[in-house]
């Protein structure tokens, strides 16, 4: 799950994937207009977006707690031993839909471990301990591996071996990675703390990528340059729950606790900027 920053002494929002994949979800609807291609294949690229981190669903419903905080681990400080779990069974969960949704699945966690394919400074794999690399390894392997058989099979429908054409696919993977860091920008960051930030290699085109520029530009509102959405002023909006280290405490502990506590929202809007 998601833990949001919070201003001293304020609960933190916690978001569990399957909430924050339905932020993604409505970002995928809206995205495209006369500069953004829209997504093709859209039902399969819509699918994908919305269960991207599927493999997080059963960790999320018990997930363990992080000592430093007492409060569930923030997304990327789970440890190896889980986080490269969940990582395995979301394009597993997709694959089993389509496969070319376990393709882009694929490719989005192994680029989380190695810089999104060189389109990222972050890269997951630095922070992994020596001691615990042979599990990464073995589990980004298995993707590749994974990826290669799924290549092979779409190869053999002349439709879907359109979509794996480097250029197509990387388009995709790259409008996959705009909607997930854009929607973890609102999910992993408090609305009083968030200042501009830019989304770099966002595509228009298969051909042609942009540099995003994201601002607040009033109350609840924030701008996109270039916009990429169909509809300028669209309204969003997220759900989590507020929690303090003390929550656990409760009966039942973290797993009772989050089942139970109050669903907070927060609504903005995107406008062109």
């Amino acid at each position: 799950m998601i833990i949001q920053t919070a201003p001293e002494d304020r609960p933190r929002l916690a978001i569990m994937m399957y909430e924050h994949t339905a932020l993604c979800l409505h970002f995928a609807n809206a995205f495209g207009n006369r500069e953004f291609e829209s997504l093709d294949p859209l039902d399969l690229m819509i699918y994908v977006i919305s269960h991207h981190d599927a493999g997080w669903l059963e960790f999320d419903r018990d997930p363990q707690i992080d000592r430093d905080t007492g409060l569930p681990y923030n997304l990327v400080d789970t440890p190896p031993a889980y986080i490269t779990t969940t990582s395995r069974l979301s394009p597993e969960y997709n694959q089993r839909h389509h496969p070319y949704c376990g393709l882009i699945s694929s490719m989005h966690s192994w680029g989380l471990y190695n810089g999104r394919y060189g389109l990222s400074k972050l890269v997951l794999l630095d922070k992994i301990a020596a001691k615990d690399r042979p599990l990464a390894d073995k589990m980004l392997n298995g993707e590749l591996a994974r990826q290669k058989r799924l290549k092979v099979e779409l190869s053999q429908d002349p439709t879907a071996a359109e979509w794996i054409e480097e250029r197509k696919l990387f388009q995709n993977y790259k409008a996959l990675q705009f909607i997930d860091t854009l929607a973890l920008y609102f999910n992993r960051i408090h609305s009083t703390e968030r200042v501009e930030q830019i989304f770099e290699n966002v595509p228009m085109t298969s051909d042609k990528d942009v540099t995003i520029t994201i601002r607040l530009a009033g109350q609840k509102t924030y701008s996109l340059s270039p916009f990429p959405f169909a509809a300028d002023g669209g309204e969003f909006a997220f759900s989590g729950r507020p929690v303090t280290p003390g929550c656990g405490d409760r009966p039942g502990g973290w797993s009772a606790a989050l089942r139970q506590m109050p669903t907070e929202w927060e609504h903005f809007r995107l406008i062109a900027g």
